[in-house]
């Protein structure tokens, strides 16, 4: 499955995620050449008022995509007309049923998966997504084909996805978003037993859509600078053996200083 536009565009390798940005600059990343936006709820206001700007004459260009981690139908269905009423849209392209974990009771989720296609049979979303933490149910996922789009931490530390998931998303044809393509900054911040520069930015994402089962990686700049910065991906060459392996090494050695349970424990 390919992830397109109303108009059949291919989306854009490196999706914006809403937060701090101001409206102007939503339009700038569209303008160079991202198609893809992101938010996890309506509290990015200013992110939101430049996506409704944007989508006034350019709806059937740009892929819209949300979701949500709530199990109630009901709050669910709720969201999504708050969505489409604040975006003035009639569909949204992406929505995702968001971190999946062990800790979901299994009837309940897949009540909101069926939901979620529901929605699509009528039209009011175009992809089925989910985005977990957890290897395993990402795998189960989509090996039963239970979601059209599947969003991923994968960065240079969190790897472990290269063993089984990215491969059997490439053969069920599910497209991957990865996302913390920093790992929540982190990456950028150097290793006490790393005597080179750490990454850039750019690096992270370059890194990230190396794999064939990457479609695209999210990024989340605090501000424009970081935007102008991060836009270069777009014209980047992919990363070279030597450099692939010259990260995953760097990668390593963060993963091994994960503080908690949550840096390590699923992937």
């Amino acid at each position: 499955m390919e992830l397109v536009t109303i108009h059949r565009q291919p989306a854009s390798i490196l999706g914006l995620a809403g937060q701090s940005i101001d409206a102007a600059t939503v339009s700038l990343a569209f303008e160079a050449g991202i198609n893809y936006f992101f938010f996890y709820n309506l509290e990015s206001e200013n992110f939101l008022d430049g996506l409704k700007s944007l989508l006034v004459g350019k709806r059937e260009q740009t892929l819209v995509a949300t979701g949500s981690e709530n199990r109630n139908i009901e709050s669910l269905r709720n969201y999504l007309d708050c969505v489409r009423h604040r975006l003035n849209i009639a569909q949204v392209d992406v929505f995702f049923a968001e971190y999946v974990s062990p800790a979901d009771d299994i009837g309940q989720l897949q009540a909101v998966l069926d939901e979620l296609h529901s929605w699509k049979d009528q039209k009011l979303v175009r992809y089925v997504g989910v985005t977990t933490h957890n290897l395993p149910i990402a795998k189960q996922l989509i090996e039963g084909h239970q979601c059209d789009v599947l969003m991923l931490r994968y960065n240079m530390a969190h790897r472990k996805a290269q063993e089984d998931v990215l491969p059997s998303a490439s053969k069920t044809g599910i497209p991957v978003v990865a996302f913390t393509c920093t790992r929540w900054g982190s990456l950028l911040k150097g290793h006490p037993n790393w005597q080179q520069k750490p990454p850039l930015a750019t690096d992270c994402y370059r890194m990230a859509l190396s794999h064939r089962a990457v479609r695209l990686a999210l990024t989340a700049p605090k501000n424009r600078q970081q935007l102008l910065e991060n836009l270069s991906v777009l014209h980047s060459p992919q990363l070279w053996q030597q450099e692939l392996t010259h990260w995953q090494e760097y990668g390593d050695l963060i993963y091994g200083a994960g503080q908690d349970a949550f840096d390590t424990q699923w992937i």
